[in-house]
């Protein structure tokens, strides 16, 4: 399977280029203006060539591939020929068969990291749940199980990956404004805009791994709170 790619006009000075993997999904569509105004060169990867106009108008170039279908080595390609720094994963199933789940949410998602690994991508940003973990404590017998299950073993071999990674984990969502502001230290899930999210997104990767530091390896869990996100980053 091919991919295939409608082009925009890049700034020639982009820090970098950041692919968005399901980015015609709530979350992303809020994410990618932010990256675009930051200056980032955005690849906005959708399963939907309908959804192109929609992607290209948010600011990013389109790039129509189906990523449950999508093998290791044709995610490779797209990464390695579009010189991608940055992927983030924002695609999900969408509450869609059990079998979908697994499919997209562990599966291809698993295979988009070790995609990356092997085309050199530098950050790795992933969206998943709070309570996500091998102690989510969620029933084999109930429906939310697939969901779970697949998510923690997704961020597990994220965390083994060996590239680096920010592993967003946010509360239930709302489709409340930005404020700008979350609570990271809560153990208790509680509940986050998605446009928060999408502002956790674009600070992920504007804070992103610097060449000559530690390898790069964050677990941020959050509500909406009080703490400017860019406090959570520089901290």
């Amino acid at each position: 399977m091919s991919s295939t790619e409608t082009n925009t006009t890049n700034d020639s000075a982009a820090p970098g280029t950041v692919a968005v993997i399901g980015a015609h999904g709530k979350v992303a569509r809020l994410a990618i203006p932010r990256l675009a105004e930051q200056g980032y060169e955005v690849i906005g990867v959708i399963r939907n060539p309908d959804h192109a106009g929609d992607v290209e108008a948010d600011g990013a170039t389109p790039a129509v591939l189906d990523i449950q279908e999508a093998d290791e080595a044709v995610i490779e390609d797209l990464l390695r020929s579009r010189g991608v720094d940055t992927l983030v994963w924002s695609a999900g199933a969408g509450g869609g068969s059990p079998e979908r789940t697994w499919a997209i949410d562990r599966d291809a998602a698993i295979r988009s990291m070790d995609a990356a690994a092997k085309a050199g991508v530098r950050h790795y940003v992933m969206v998943s749940y709070f309570g996500a973990g091998p102690d989510h404590g969620v029933d084999e017998d109930n429906s939310f199980y697939p969901y779970a299950q697949a998510k923690t073993e997704a961020d597990a071999h994220l965390e083994s990956s060996g590239l680096n990674f920010t592993l967003l984990r946010p509360s239930r969502l709302t489709l409340e404004e930005a404020t700008g502001k979350i609570d990271a230290s809560s153990t208790t899930a509680k509940e986050t805009s998605r446009d928060n999210v999408a502002a956790m997104i674009a600070a992920s990767v504007a804070h992103g791994p610097a060449a000559d530091a530690a390898p790069l390896n964050r677990v941020i869990e959050f509500n909406d709170g009080e703490t400017p996100i860019e406090d959570v980053f520089s901290a």
